[in-house]
């Protein structure tokens, strides 16, 4: 470890020589730095945890509006075609109705603005919602009903009955490539990308694999269930919503509905889980226009099945991984191709070669995804779309790459390391991985591991070790925006329309200004949430830290620009300029004279305020105009398969990365473990059962849809190399999606390390392991 400090110290002297200013915002030479009270890097309990355990804190299904109506929603049955015949007379008259709404009685309304065709844009699908008679998928909502209790909203929508005009529908995989493919597009890149011959020279290779990998579907399954408690109050709209984006959500809301922006007001001050899934689906503009009609406040909360019929997920993979590699093990070709279906009314593919483009250097690239179109949900956002799966298919490959050349898949790994961005040329903002290899080995203890398959047994159990690199890139949205008051008792308010999700915003950002302005963390209020404060934020791409992060830094200096404006000539800071100050102990000094001293209250108190505002905005992002920028991490995995069973367990994972500064340790390992936790059930159980006769859905519930559990979780460590990123503000890069990316490959590495049986198709179940006990 302490090689792996002084290296770290090293590169960290190397960077800054090499980009003074690049440091922070501000760099090296900003003195509000050199002050700082130390909080970044501190193992801080989260400030909202309190109210959380004890039931303070509330969610979108938990605001008590007067004279509530609460929904329901009725599904359609048939992949694709027409409603026939839908009689409600029987729920119209049922107990405690309010009223029934279908596309004959539902107001006018425009289709939802699709994410990513407009930049404001929330929802998930692009379709009208109760516009027409059409049904466009399985499972599409169909009529809603409202009542004064969600038990006789539940009851009377069971009493409604509907009757289809059936199209046919293409609902198989094998059916939407027979109509043929188009090329993948993802936030606008084409996802094909080639360099040099790959073909010919894995053709060509000393050593090469050449597989394909399979992924199914996957749903949200947030322990929140998505609801909304929706208003109207005159011409504005109050939504209280389970969302990552309240910014984007009250505009597309706007559109839908025929508003200014600013006639919506969307809160959503706690999320229990997003991962992608919390965006604008049906359910809220259902909710919105119910609520028009019946002149109340509607709430609507999906059952968990209506979460699956509602709420897009992951679509499944086909994906040939290939490798080329000469004597010594040097890559000379990588392909990565494959097929995605979407849905006709969506635009989004799985990107799966994301990671493929930063990961190794090889001499040549073949990396492509093409779009099949069928009739069903709309795919969308989930915990790190493209990586999760695409790491799955090529760390297998690399692992079968080792097994075949019989070389330790770590060195073979960091054999191929690249010195700069293999796809694009560009130098790595800072990239660490190797470190993170040799610390991560050395704690896992590597090297007892057994370099071929069925080598280790105990009792009943084959025991194996596997590994595989994990990544995700920095990303930078436009947008980010913060407002910092100070009050003259020395207490910062801090308020930006960002989300908690379980992620620790309150936490993080409350240290990074507690540390910026040299106030006691205690002193530090968040508010966030809402979409009347400041900024344009999305809780996605893991980049709300770093957003959020940037715009409290350039809201901090504006605000020490105003402070200095107000000290007068009897003050010690008279006639300094911002660069010359630097933040400590509840005030402000002269970064070279620290004598020169002079607390917020005073300076406050002088100027007869007792309060003080400024906004900062986060300027655009310029990173990616100079630098590869993504976060890196090595996963190893011990795991155990049951010789007559077929039974697999993993007993032991640890997870060593390479993302920047760590601002909490505390919140940045459940981070971590959160994301391991799910590619580790993304490798043993998780799949959606999709009935490709009528394209329904056939497990929409946890009863069924298998995710881990406590007694399935083993030891889970957690190591970083906390070196920062020059080029990143706070050093640091995003940690919320990486955790999950590479998981499911050491899985299957280790399995295969185990028993010998190479899965390729995911989950990894006993089935496909079988029994083989040769005793």
């Amino acid at each position: 470890m302490n090689i792996i400090k002084e290296a770290a110290q090293q590169v960290m002297k190397k960077a800054v020589e090499l980009a003074p200013d690049a440091w922070m915002p501000g760099g090296k030479s900003d003195p509000l730095l050199e002050h700082r009270e130390g909080y970044i890097g501190m193992p801080v309990s989260r400030l909202d945890g309190a109210d959380k355990v004890q039931g303070r804190a509330p969610f979108a299904a938990e605001f008590p509006l007067e004279g509530l109506a609460y929904a329901a929603l009725v599904y359609s049955t048939v992949p694709k075609g027409r409603i026939a015949t839908l009689d409600t007379t029987a729920a119209e008259s049922a107990p405690g109705v309010v009223l029934v709404m279908t596309h004959k009685n539902a107001p006018t309304m425009k289709p939802m603005p699709l994410f990513l065709t407009a930049e404001k844009a929330a929802a998930g699908e692009g379709l009208p919602v109760f516009q027409d008679d059409r049904v466009h998928y399985n499972g599409q909502p169909v009529a809603l009903v409202l009542a004064e209790t969600q038990e006789q909203a539940d009851h009377a929508k069971s009493l409604i009955r509907v009757t289809w005009l059936t199209e046919a529908a293409v609902t198989s995989l094998d059916a939407a490539k027979a109509r043929g493919s188009a090329p993948g597009a993802f936030m606008g890149e084409p996802l094909k990308k080639e360099v040099g011959d790959a073909e010919r020279a894995l053709a060509d290779a000393l050593y090469k694999v050449d597989a394909t990998y399979t992924t199914p579907r996957y749903n949200h399954n947030a322990i929140e269930l998505h609801a909304a408690t929706v208003a109207w109050e005159g011409d504005t709209l109050r939504i209280h919503d389970a969302t990552q984006a309240v910014a984007h959500t009250a505009w597309s809301m706007a559109q839908v509905f025929g508003l200014k922006e600013e006639q919506v007001h969307v809160s959503s001050p706690f999320v229990g889980g997003g991962f992608g899934g919390k965006a604008m689906w049906r359910h809220q503009v259902l909710a919105a226009a119910a609520s028009k009609l019946a002149g109340r406040p509607v709430r609507i909360m999906l059952s968990r099945e209506g979460v699956y019929r509602v709420v897009g997920g992951r679509t499944l993979t086909e994906q040939r991984v290939a490798i080329g590699a000469d004597g010594d093990g040097n890559f000379d070709a990588i392909i990565h191709t494959g097929v995605v279906p979407m849905a006709a009314h969506n635009n989004f593919p799985e990107p799966f070669i994301l990671a493929t483009k930063c990961l190794y250097g090889a001499a040549s690239f073949k990396l492509d995804v093409e779009t099949v179109r069928m009739d069903g949900l709309a795919n969308t956002f989930m915990r790190a779309p493209g990586e999760a799966v695409g790491t799955f298919a090529l760390e297998c490959a690399v692992d079968e790459l080792a097994a075949l050349m019989e070389r330790d898949p770590v060195e073979l790994r960091i054999t191929n390391e690249p010195a700069k961005d293999p796809i694009e040329g560009t130098p790595f903002s800072s990239r660490h991985i190797v470190e993170a290899w040799r610390m991560g080995a050395e704690r896992f203890g590597w090297l007892e591991r057994q370099p071929k398959p069925r080598m280790r047994r105990e009792g009943e159990w084959l025991v194996g070790m596997g590994c595989a690199t994990a990544t995700y890139p920095y990303h930078r949205m436009p947008g980010g925006a913060a407002r910092i008051t100070l009050t003259k008792e020395g207490r910062a308010r801090v308020e930006f329309a960002a989300h908690e999700m379980g992620m620790g915003t309150s936490t993080t950002h409350a240290m990074v200004a507690a540390e910026r302005l040299g106030l006691p963390l205690e002193n530090v209020s968040v508010a966030y949430g809402d979409s009347t404060l400041p900024g344009v934020i999305l809780a996605g791409g893991s980049q709300q830290t770093a957003s959020v992060g940037h715009a409290i830094i350039e809201a901090q200096r504006a605000l020490v620009h105003e402070l200095l404006t107000l000290a007068g000539k009897e003050s010690p800071l008279h006639g300094l300029k911002p660069e010359q100050v630097a933040a400590h102990n509840s005030g402000l000094c002269k970064a070279d004279e620290p004598g020169r001293f002079a607390s917020y209250a005073t300076l406050l108190e002088q100027a007869g305020r007792d309060a003080v505002s400024a906004e900062g905005s986060a300027p655009p992002p310029l990173e990616y105009m100079h630098w590869s920028m993504h976060s890196f991490g090595a996963i190893f995995c011990e795991a155990r398969v049951n010789v007559v069973t077929g039974e697999p367990r993993v007993t032991r994972l640890l997870g060593a990365f390479d993302c920047g500064r760590v601002i909490n340790p505390k919140t940045a390992t459940s981070q971590f473990r959160g994301g391991m936790i799910m590619g580790m059930g993304m490798a043993l159980m998780e799949e959606t059962q999709f009935d490709e006769r009528n394209g329904r859905i056939m497990n929409p519930s946890l009863a069924e849809y298998h995710v881990p559990v406590h007694l399935d979780v083993p030891e889970i460590d957690i190591m970083w190399t906390d070196i920062p990123d020059p080029h990143a503000p706070v050093g640091a890069r995003g940690i919320g999606e990486i955790g999950i990316t590479g998981t499911s490959a050491a899985v299957a590495n280790a399995i295969y390390n185990a028993c010998g049986v190479r899965v390729r198709d995911l989950p990894i179940t006993l089935d496909k392991l079988g029994g083989f006990d040769d005793a």
